[in-house]
């Protein structure tokens, strides 16, 4: 933990939350992961030495509750919710643009869309999603979905598939963050969408983008607006 020296609320935030890699922890955390191997799978440029030591900074801050396997928000972690994501909004405004190569990730992304996925518009029957990445280290991914269960798979799995998308890796990126939007890069060429009818027209209510998307969408709005 850093020490600045100065009696001021902002330094003792920034002596909690000013280690790199502890607001994304806290990100995770706020947005549904809960197990030591779904935090690591989430950030899998940070050791898990280093994520350990995290979230033992933020247990003996009062943040996180550590119990029974699992890592849990408190309060006070959860009121930071607003400055964090509005952080987000500040950054689609001021400091987004086109992806790097370096932040991109395909098993991470696949991950992140695994959890956003829900099974509830694809009724009771198994439904399975091929994704195609032609520019990714691991091009195809398969996501296998049921009732209660979304299953995310690195080898066919061996069901039939019901449908296929395909896209850049900057392009998935873009329409998980809110950046790009689905029907627009699938009807400018950039995604392709194939399949099932019925699967085709329910995966967009299936999908739900990354938490981030609502306050990309309106700080990118915000600097359209001001020219």
């Amino acid at each position: 933990m850093s020490r600045y020296g100065q009696y001021c609320p902002i330094t003792r935030s920034l002596e909690i939350l000013g280690d790199r890699w502890t607001l994304l922890v806290i990100r995770d955390l706020l947005v549904g992961a809960t197990r030591f191997n779904e935090l690591a799978r989430g950030l899998p440029g940070m050791s898990r030495a280093l994520l350990s030591k995290r979230l033992g900074q933020l247990e003996r801050a009062g943040l996180v509750v550590h119990a029974d396997g699992a890592y849990h928000p408190t309060p006070a972690c959860e009121e930071l919710m607003p400055l964090l994501f509005g952080l987000a909004e500040w950054g689609a405004r001021w400091a987004f643009g086109e992806p790097r190569p370096d932040e991109l990730d395909p098993t991470t992304l696949m991950w992140w869309i695994r959890g956003g996925i829900d099974p509830a518009p694809f009724g009771p029957k198994r439904t399975v999603l091929h994704v195609h990445v032609p520019d990714g280290r691991r091009r195809r991914y398969w996501f296998v979905i049921q009732p209660h269960d979304v299953s995310l798979c690195f080898t066919d799995p061996g069901h039939e598939v019901d449908a296929v998308i395909e896209a850049p890796l900057g392009v998935l990126y873009q329409v998980w963050d809110g950046a790009l939007d689905l029907a627009a890069v699938r009807g400018d060429g950039r995604l392709s969408l194939t399949g099932r009818r019925d699967v085709v027209l329910r995966l967009p209510d299936a999908l739900r983008l990354s938490p981030v998307a609502p306050y990309v969408r309106r700080g990118m709005a915000r600097a359209v607006a001001a020219g």
